[in-house]
């Protein structure tokens, strides 16, 4: 039997039907990889841009990490130890400032910021990684940290704490956003870094 009910429910559009779970997480993930490669563009911008301040002729090297082939933004060897710091600074002090404004704008952790996030991590993970490298002296000789030591006449291993320290404080920020100390801290090791070229 036909009902007025019947009827209007057969007429009403059906619901549209929702999109494939996963897909929004897949989505996320390359969002939060093209972060990452966004942070490594900025990294290796930051030599660029003292390089051409300098005129050092930045070239593509090819360079090996043991077995894993790699690329390495290199310039002339004549530069002077300051300008030397500086380049080879120059990719973490970038890091330094995107993190302190990612930070300082956001609350980082509680947002649905794939591309920040991707961002971030690059720039924490990238710290780290060479901060290792420091300490173990390892890695192919154009590596930032070896570029920082010679530039200021210090051992590799203090500029692995350097780099390290502020991603670090970084990082406890990122999951303590409340936390007034870490942020102090982690600019006065950002502006520490950038001192250390008057040495």
């Amino acid at each position: 039997m036909w009902t007025p009910a019947a009827v209007r429910a057969q007429d009403a559009p059906a619901a549209p039907s929702p999109p494939p779970e996963g897909t929004p997480r897949v989505e996320d993930a390359l969002r939060f990889l093209a972060g990452g490669a966004l942070g490594l563009a900025m990294h290796e911008g930051g030599h660029l841009i003292f390089d051409a301040v300098f005129d050092a002729e930045p070239r593509l090297e090819g360079v090996r990490f043991g077995p894993f082939p790699f690329f390495a933004i290199t310039h002339s060897a004549g530069v002077s130890p300051r300008r030397e710091f500086t380049i080879s600074s120059a990719g973490f002090w970038v890091q330094s400032l995107s993190n302190e404004w990612l930070l300082t704008r956001h609350r980082l952790r509680e947002e649905q910021a794939p591309v920040a996030k991707g961002v971030f991590a690059f720039n924490v993970l990238n710290s780290a990684g060479y901060a290792m490298v420091a300490l173990a002296k390892a890695g192919p000789v154009e590596r930032d940290t070896r570029g920082m030591a010679s530039g200021i006449n210090v051992d590799e291993r203090a500029i692995a704490l350097v780099v390290l320290a502020p991603a670090a404080l970084d990082a406890y920020r990122y999951f303590h956003p409340d936390a007034r100390w870490a942020a102090w801290a982690s600019r006065i090791a950002k502006v520490g870094s950038v001192v250390l070229v008057v040495k």
